[in-house]
């Protein structure tokens, strides 16, 4: 079993930067694919980006590439999802989520609790 703990969320204006960490315990972090998701106000959760066990893999949403970066630190046990230019759109709950599987998934047995992101226009 593992538990994850988002931070990094908060208030930033158009065009700023984020960047959104989420901590698991346990000591097989390195055996989970890691996965971003959020979920804006009165919309449904979205996948946002994901990475499979050793870093080598990723996959994101289509309409975030090239402004969103997953990678991932096992030796700290830990996901990061950096955000570049950032619109108010992308206001929402950022939620990561783990999943037992050296590949890329679309299953995810770990959910955090969530980070607030909120972009200003």
């Amino acid at each position: 079993q593992v538990q994850l703990v988002e931070s990094g969320g908060g208030l930033v204006q158009a065009g700023g930067s984020l960047r959104l960490s989420c901590a698991a315990s346990g000591r097989t972090f390195g055996k989970y694919a890691m996965g971003w998701f959020r979920q804006a106000p009165g919309k449904e959760r979205e996948f946002v980006a994901q990475i499979n066990y050793s870093g080598t893999s990723t996959r994101y949403k289509d309409s975030l590439k090239g402004r969103f970066t997953i990678s991932r630190d096992n030796v700290k046990n830990t996901a990061y999802l950096q955000m570049n230019s950032l619109k108010p759109e992308d206001t929402a709950v950022y939620y990561c989520a783990a999943d037992p599987t050296y590949g890329l998934t679309t299953g995810w047995d770990y959910w955090g609790q969530g980070t607030q992101v909120t972009v200003s226009s």
